[in-house]
């Protein structure tokens, strides 16, 4: 019989049981259901559990299982459940389990003072001295994410040394990809696949079949670049260097897998027109929420302002002409839903590489074109909206034609503008150095509202002037 998918086991039955187990003295028989199943899935479990009850059951947990399940889950679940342990607990039952990067990633989420406990306490030198290397890259960089351990040879190596490296240090690694040829100073010259120790004889040289165009990375770039690159030539692991190209670690998907999804999440909560939550939706308190939005919706609210200002300016046409009042929220909304699709698609793009600052040009020609082209449909359709209209009622009047043109052409205009104003915000801020999401949808509706107001009025005063004037 096949066993049940792994999203089955985590159900309200299953943590009401868990939870009935504890109370009720019956600990260890949830625990070891709770052994069966995949570090994930444990972590999914404790994660809706009380923190006294993850506790509980954390600390019943074998150590290297244990470890696993620490770095599933939520960071602010980890850090309540390390709470309870002294550094000296921590370096011992937690980060002698883990690999370097894992280990720097948990101790940097600590306290300064709890830091300097756990690495004080840590017995292997070798391993202090790895984990407080990582310490010092910020977390947004290569050095940030990659792990000290992997299997390296010299190019004066055979490959029979290849397969000697891997079972000394195969154990201790997970998901070994590739064997690092470095030459006698540690500087990387090229890497060897797995494959190769099978179909390569075991006495060749390893110069003999080293790739030496192996993609690789500085310590200091950035993460996202990282995750670029590899998704860009399909890698599972990307070595890292230091200034002088000596190797010094390694990154493997699953560890970018994590930066990937914060960024995208960061990414998001911007162009909704608020800061980045640092923590998940659930994890953060109502107070965090309301901060990270309300001054957004402060800015927004005093840019949506100007749009009174803006009628006030033509005041006296709109007493004339009532009916020009009928279709500012239909030119508004056009420009704003213009500008915010143009905006999305061109941080998405800058995200992932598709555009660069020096293409900026570019899209200004392709952005006004589709601009021009959306703009004359809708403005089109937005003309022929008055004058079937005004077939069936009276409501715009003898003039029913100049009006048409005046809602078309401002159509045209809006939609136009706002497409341009769309496009080049998000490049504006990159070549400012700012993040491009922060010209959310959101703040370029505001800027195309007040802007596009002035075009429309302008544009029917024009087109009315007789009836205006």
């Amino acid at each position: 019989m096949e066993s049940a998918p792994a999203m089955a086991f985590v159900t309200q039955p299953i943590i009401d049981r868990i939870r009935d187990g504890i109370e009720h003295g019956r600990a260890s028989t949830v625990i070891a259901e709770l052994k069966e199943h995949h570090p994930a899935d444990i972590a999914e479990v404790l994660d809706q559990l009380r923190i006294d009850e993850a506790a509980l059951v954390y600390e019943a947990l074998e150590e290297e299982l244990a470890a696993e399940v620490l770095m599933e889950l939520p960071e602010d679940k980890r850090e309540a459940i390390l709470g309870t342990y002294t550094g000296k607990e921590i370096a011992e039952e937690v980060i002698d389990q883990l690999d370097s990067d894992d280990a720097a990633d948990v101790i940097a989420d600590l306290s300064e003072e709890m830091q300097e406990e756990v690495l004080a306490n840590i017995e292997d030198a070798g391993q202090r001295e790895e984990i407080a290397e990582l310490l010092t890259y910020d977390e947004n960089t290569a050095g940030g994410l990659m792990a000290k351990e992997l299997v390296k040879v010299n190019v004066g190596a055979s490959m029979i040394d290849c397969v000697r490296e891997l079972r000394k240090h195969g154990e201790d690694i997970d998901n070994v990809f590739q064997i690092h040829v470095v030459d006698d100073h540690g500087k990387l010259v090229g890497a060897i696949p797995l494959k190769k120790l099978i179909t390569e004889s075991l006495r060749t040289p390893v110069k003999d079949v080293y790739d030496p165009d192996t993609a690789v990375v500085s310590a200091h770039t950035d993460a996202e670049e990282v995750a670029r690159l590899m998704e860009k030539y399909n890698l599972a692991v990307m070595p890292v260097v230091d200034d002088r190209y000596r190797l010094v670690g390694r990154i493997t998907f699953d560890d970018v897998m994590d930066t990937i999804r914060k960024e995208e999440t960061e990414d998001v909560q911007k162009m909704a027109g608020m800061e980045a939550l640092e923590d998940s939706y659930m994890s953060s308190s109502w107070w965090e929420i309301v901060k990270k939005r309300v001054g957004w919706l402060i800015i927004l609210f005093i840019g949506e302002s100007f749009t009174a200002t803006a009628m006030s300016f033509f005041e006296g046409q709109i007493a004339k002409a009532v009916v020009l009042a009928l279709f500012v929220p239909l030119i508004i909304s056009s420009g704003g839903n213009t500008g915010s699709q143009a905006s999305t698609l061109i941080i998405r793009a800058l995200a992932l590489g598709d555009v660069s600052m020096r293409e900026w040009w570019s899209v200004v020609k392709r952005e006004f074109t589709v601009g021009l082209t959306l703009g004359s449909v809708l403005g089109v359709i937005g003309f022929l909206r008055v004058a079937v209209w005004s077939q069936f009622v009276d409501v715009y009047g003898e003039h029913w034609f100049e009006v048409g043109l005046a809602v078309g052409f401002s159509l045209l205009g809006v939609v136009l503008w706002g497409n341009l104003i769309g496009s080049l915000f998000p490049l504006v801020l990159k070549r400012l150095g700012r993040d491009p999401a922060v010209s959310s949808a959101p703040f370029v509706a505001t800027v195309v509202d007040v802007t596009g107001l002035l075009i429309y009025f302008s544009i029917a005063s024009l087109l009315l002037a007789d009836i205006l004037f």
